[in-house]
């Protein structure tokens, strides 16, 4: 079991009631003028930003607003909120959203404070060294970021899609109402649920096997999210549920599931590029990309994989060929991400195969170059990079 330094300050306040608590929690948390930031319209047309505005203006807190975030959160729109909230002298952020929002307040927050361009937090010319404070009010679980030290930022030109992980940028607060999530759509929600899956399990797939409590608890996170991921796609307000899917993105990304592991992250690495030049949902992205890097690994880690299998997926355990039975949890696991509507290839996911000229530039990008390796439990070289894109792409 590796030695491991768990960090996990974020307030969580969780239930029908608890957005009520928001201006009580800015003040607390020392905001006076307040960046409110959200993404499309489904914020203003559920009523979450009217009433938002509401209790801030009730409360005496000054604040301004910023929406547009879209999903695979731009460079440009940071850019736009580092200059308003230091136009207007902004000393809060409140991200009205799920992933993409969190991420674009992050970044917003670490550039405030900095004499030169944000970027260079994620091109590795720099290190962030302060953020301003920020709180969410979660409306998508998925990306788990209202708990989390990272932050995956696009920039626009040429579409490189990278993330800064500090704990400078970890969330004061998550106020998490589960009724919020009722509207999402299907695609939406399963996707979902597939990031929180995978962030799971890029920590479960480790070089490290003796962290038993730890494995225990992703087991139950795993399971957790397969049960109740049918029923709120058959049952869109049901409570129960979707509060257990909203929790559970919360904790499959607090790193609480690499405490005794290391955490690997080789399918986030090639899906962001995937997101970066085609623009798709991160969670499909990962669906379609994680058998291909399962069966690449999965020989030289089989007892890792039949222990998913088994203890995940329900697979019985074949004694006489642990191989077989590693083989069939994933395609349990692969079965799962199609009966939630989710692709398990490149061209279910992006509409047709894509070209070798193509596959060349994702392996350049997520390389940086070739210079770059990723993965833990399995160390890709851009060689191997390559040959997980082809079988995805098969």
């Amino acid at each position: 079991m590796k030695d491991f330094n768990f960090y996990a300050p974020t307030r969580v306040v969780f239930g029908r009631e608890s957005e009520e608590k928001l201006p009580q929690l800015i003040k607390q948390y020392g905001g006076t003028k307040v960046l409110v930031h959200f993404g499309g319209g489904s914020a203003r047309k559920s009523g979450l930003l009217d009433k938002v505005e509401k209790m801030l203006g009730e409360a005496g807190i000054a604040y301004v607003e910023l929406g547009g975030v879209v999903p695979n959160p731009l460079l440009s729109k940071v850019r736009e909120g580092i200059e308003l909230c230091r136009r207007e002298h902004v000393d809060f952020i409140l991200a009205v959203g799920g992933g993409s929002v969190i991420d674009s307040a992050k970044a917003i927050g670490y550039g405030v404070g900095y004499e030169g361009d944000v970027w260079d937090f994620w091109d590795g010319k720099a290190v962030p060294q302060a953020c301003l404070p920020i709180g969410v009010m979660l409306t998508i679980p998925a990306a788990g970021s209202e708990m989390s030290s990272s932050c995956v930022i696009t920039n626009d030109e040429g579409m490189l899609k990278r993330g800064v992980n500090s704990d400078l940028c970890r969330c004061r607060f998550a106020i998490m109402n589960p009724e919020r999530t009722y509207t999402l759509p299907p695609y939406q929600t399963a996707a979902g649920a597939t990031d929180i899956m995978m962030h799971t399990m890029e920590r479960y797939f480790s070089k490290y096997e003796d962290a038993v409590l730890t494995d225990a608890i992703a087991e139950a996170l795993l399971r957790t999210v397969k049960v109740a991921t049918p029923e709120v796609l058959r049952r869109p307000d049901d409570y129960k549920h979707r509060a257990a899917i909203m929790w559970a993105s919360s904790l499959s990304h607090n790193d609480l599931t690499e405490c005794g592991t290391e955490k690997d992250f080789a399918c986030h690495k090639l899906e962001h590029e995937l997101s970066g030049m085609f623009g798709v949902t991160h969670g499909a992205g990962l669906a379609a990309i994680w058998g291909s890097w399962a069966r690449y690994v999965m020989d030289r880690h089989v007892s890792r994989f039949a222990k998913f299998a088994v203890d995940v997926m329900g697979v019985t355990q074949d004694f006489t060929d642990p191989k077989a039975t590693a083989l069939k949890g994933i395609e349990a696991m692969e079965a799962f991400f199609v009966s939630i509507g989710m692709p398990v290839s490149i061209p279910e996911l992006v509409g047709r195969r894509i070209t070798a000229e193509e596959i060349k530039a994702l392996v350049e990008k997520c390389s940086r170059g070739g210079k770059m390796n990723i993965g833990a439990m399995e160390v890709l070289k851009p060689e191997d990079m390559t040959a997980i894109y082809e079988k995805a792409n098969a």
